[in-house]
């Protein structure tokens, strides 16, 4: 009998080991990622300078990490979808939250698959 107990200790402590590797893995990913997207968003935007482009940060949450503009939030939805102006005419939009969002969950679901693979 203490064969099987002493097996099933060691497979609970070598899952445990493995998904602490997983959490870790994980967490450094989400940081990675979370990094290379405000450094994306500083360079794609459709800016050349100013706060709106330096605005760009990311924050650490409970659940992960928030990429954000903590400088002119406003502006996001306004020139990621367009606008109307005060004459009625409208200004495109100019998408470059959304590519770099998708270019994040890619990289960030390869290097997660990359973690549990060992």
């Amino acid at each position: 009998m203490t064969n099987i107990g002493d097996l099933a200790k060691e497979i609970s402590r070598t899952l445990s080991a493995y998904t602490d590797e997983v959490k870790e893995g994980i967490e450094k990913a989400a940081d990675i990622v979370a990094t290379d997207g405000v450094a994306q968003l500083k360079s794609r935007g459709p800016y050349r300078e100013g706060d709106y482009r330096r605005g760009w940060a990311k924050k650490k949450t409970k659940d992960g990490y928030v990429v954000y503009n903590k400088t002119n939030y406003q502006l996001t939805h306004l020139l990621e979808h367009g606008h109307a102006t005060r004459n009625g005419g409208r200004v495109a939009g100019r998408p470059h939250i959304r590519p770099v969002e998708e270019d994040m969950i890619r990289e960030f679901e390869r290097m997660i698959e990359k973690v549990v693979r060992g």
